[in-house]
């Protein structure tokens, strides 16, 4: 039975070995692939620790006596340079029970030829990794499992199909037949919808795609009357908000302003401290899936001479979701607060840029935020709305 030190040391030298030209046929010159013993396992030298050099010392003899590497000990018995045997790596493959690289691109290409034209994201993401492929660079968000690869991309097509709210673990019974499979590759898959799709933040993918934990609720206020299968609620009556859940959404039969705007607040606290009483405000809970577009895009064709707006943070997350909410729901909303005058004004607030915020920022710098876009890149700030005062 091979050891845990035969297998550290071939995978290293395997490793070595597949990123290199040799793998690709593109060398010019021979190439030797080594690994030092003493920088795989650090206690390798430590003479306090005769174990660790015993076993190490076994697990090099026996992969010299088997050819797969060329290794010698000095006068203490002690190994440096192990070297790869180029000339048995199927034996070496076979040996440890891994599958070739080669065999291993083989099987992603199929896979990516499989899913490719299945939607917009699909197609960027396999042509890219093939792309990769073709350079010997590592696929995105895989580890080697290609059955765990394709749950992936079959998570990625049933996601861009949910219509409705749906609870996560009834989506992957209903995708793969058992509750826990998508819980598994959530990160993954919603890593790659964020790089190859079009979604304002990462950790809103899932519930601007439908796809919720539990129960969401829109939350409204101000200058308006909504009924609902016939029973009427005046907003403009009440001291607060009224809250109704996203399954509710579609039994709205109308909502009537009475004031002259609409406004979408991105977070709760300043949803709460808000108060206008000329502007039904609208708490989305942080994202808009397609039951809350649908909810507002409603209100706009019953209200069609009123005003739209939309308040969030004045930094990349929210001139992105600001233009997400225009582009999804095709409602010319205007932004509210998020100008430079309002920056300024709450400088004491402010904080710093990341380096992620100053690179989303940069492929903005052409949109309607270019002005405040460009001061806040200069002098290194951010605002997030709680810190603004709304009336």
């Amino acid at each position: 039975m091979i050891s845990r030190y035969e297998r550290i040391i071939l995978d290293n030298l395997l490793d070595k070995y597949e990123k290199s030209k040799s793998f690709t046929g593109d060398n010019k010159v021979n190439q030797r692939f080594t690994v030092k013993a003493s920088k795989l396992f650090p206690r390798y030298t430590d003479h306090s620790n005769y174990e660790v050099f015993k076993a190490v010392n076994e697990a090099v003899d026996i992969l010299v006596r088997k050819q797969f590497v060329i290794a010698k000990a000095n006068s203490a018995k002690v190994y440096d340079d192990i070297a790869l045997s180029l000339d048995k790596l199927e034996q070496i493959y076979q040996y440890i029970n891994r599958l070739p690289k080669k065999d291993v691109n083989e099987s992603v290409l199929q896979l990516m030829e499989k899913h490719k034209d299945i939607n917009d994201i699909l197609n960027r993401y396999c042509n890219t990794q093939c792309e990769r492929i073709s350079m010997n660079k590592s696929v995105q968000f895989f580890n080697e499992d290609i059955n765990e690869l394709e749950n992936v991309l079959i998570a990625v097509d049933e996601l861009l199909k949910v219509e409705t709210e749906t609870f996560i673990r009834d989506f992957s019974i209903r995708v793969f037949k058992d509750s826990k499979v998508f819980d598994l590759i959530s990160s993954k898959t919603v890593s790659l919808l964020y790089e190859y799709g079009d979604f304002p933040e990462k950790e809103q993918v899932l519930g601007n795609l439908n796809i919720v934990k539990n129960p969401t609720y829109v939350n409204f206020k101000g200058a308006g009357t909504v009924l609902i299968k016939g029973q009427k609620i005046d907003l403009t009556e009440l001291n607060g908000d009224i809250a109704i859940s996203s399954s509710m959404l579609r039994d709205i039969e109308s909502v009537t302003i009475s004031g002259s705007a609409v406004i979408t607040i991105e977070n709760l606290t300043s949803f709460h401290t808000f108060h206008n009483k000329d502007m039904l405000a609208i708490y989305l809970g942080g994202y808009h899936n397609n039951v809350r577009r649908e909810f507002i895009k409603k209100i706009h064709q019953q209200n069609p001479e009123v005003d739209f707006y939309h308040f969030g943070d004045i930094d990349a997350g929210g001139f992105y979701i600001f233009e997400h909410l225009r582009q999804q729901t095709q409602v010319d909303f205007k932004p509210y607060k998020m100008d430079l005058e309002t920056l300024k004004a709450h400088s004491d607030y402010t904080k710093k840029l990341t380096e992620n915020d100053r690179d989303r920022l940069l492929r903005l710098r052409d949109s309607r935020f270019s002005e405040v876009i460009g001061y806040m890149l200069e002098n290194n700030c951010k605002l997030e709305q709680e810190a603004v005062a709304l009336g």
